[in-house]
């Protein structure tokens, strides 16, 4: 290899955001706030460890993803209730918000509806920002742990892993088979995962999640929400990510409901007003 002379002088250019978003529409977080003040539980969901549990959430209400026993990260997917072709779009959502996500910022969907489908009004980990490493937490670069993976780089065949599980579940809520399910099933919010790059190599790292009992993420629906979240295999996912080894503990998903007119004069996102008679 050789290096060319300007070598040091092409590295030095400066680096321009890809998408800048101070134009995106802002959600309106003290209206949010003062809904979830008032909002009372409708119903619970538990991720039991290493499996996944499947929730509904109306439009206008919220949902609480919640550390409830030990130290774990989940994987989790969404979809439009009403057409489930219309998913969580999480490189999308990278390139507007960054590689982790957190109070204020949104979920959004897939083309061509590209719209918000959930607002985070709350996170409890908030104040944990970038450590030394580039670690944060709630990323949306982590595609998901998965059994092809698995056996591409180790020859296993488990099928607790996010990918499966997520499957397994949302097939069983649609009553249909795993393999008519498993093409729903995408890339994730890592909700409670700290995760990042490594300076060296360019690596996606992960490390033990600060998260505690207690800890939780809460987002408002923007659009009616089927929701599917697993509770990882790997726990915290300070070691390993796929085994039966870690230690692994559930999640609880709340359902909320704000009092009847808390959210006077919101309204459900429309889709993307782009006018693809244009031409894509």
């Amino acid at each position: 290899m050789t290096i060319p002379p300007d070598a040091e002088a092409r590295r030095a250019v400066k680096p321009v955001i890809c998408y800048p978003n101070e134009t995106l529409p802002k959600p309106d977080m003290a209206l949010y706030a003062r809904a979830l003040a008032g909002a009372e539980v409708t119903g619970t969901v538990i991720a039991p460890p290493r499996e996944a549990g499947v929730f509904e959430v109306p439009a206008g209400h919220f949902f609480r993803i919640r550390s409830v026993e030990g130290p774990q990260v989940g994987d989790l997917n969404l979809w439009n209730a009403q057409d489930i072709s219309e998913r969580f779009y999480s490189g999308k959502t990278r390139a507007l918000h960054g590689t982790h996500v957190s109070a204020g910022e949104r979920l959004w969907s897939s083309f061509p509806n590209l719209r918000p489908m959930a607002t985070i009004v709350e996170d409890t980990l908030g104040w944990y920002g970038i450590d030394q490493y580039g670690g944060s937490v709630h990323d949306v670069i982590g595609t998901r742990c998965d059994p092809y993976t698995g056996n591409l780089l180790a020859g296993s065949q488990y099928h607790h892993c996010c990918h499966s599980n997520l499957t397994r579940a949302l097939a069983r809520h649609l009553g249909v088979s795993t393999a008519e399910a498993e093409p729903h099933v995408h890339d994730v919010l890592n909700v409670f995962m700290c995760t990042g790059f490594t300076r060296d190599t360019g690596q996606y790292f992960m490390k033990a999640s600060p998260v505690r009992p207690g800890d939780h993420l809460t987002f408002f629906a923007e659009i009616d929400l089927l929701g599917a979240l697993s509770a990882c295999p790997g726990g915290d996912c300070s070691a390993e990510h796929s085994s039966d080894e870690a230690a692994c503990y559930p999640l609880e998903i709340e359902i909320l409901a704000p009092e009847p007119g808390a959210l006077e004069g919101w309204q459900s996102p429309q889709r993307s007003g782009y006018d693809r008679s244009h031409g894509l």
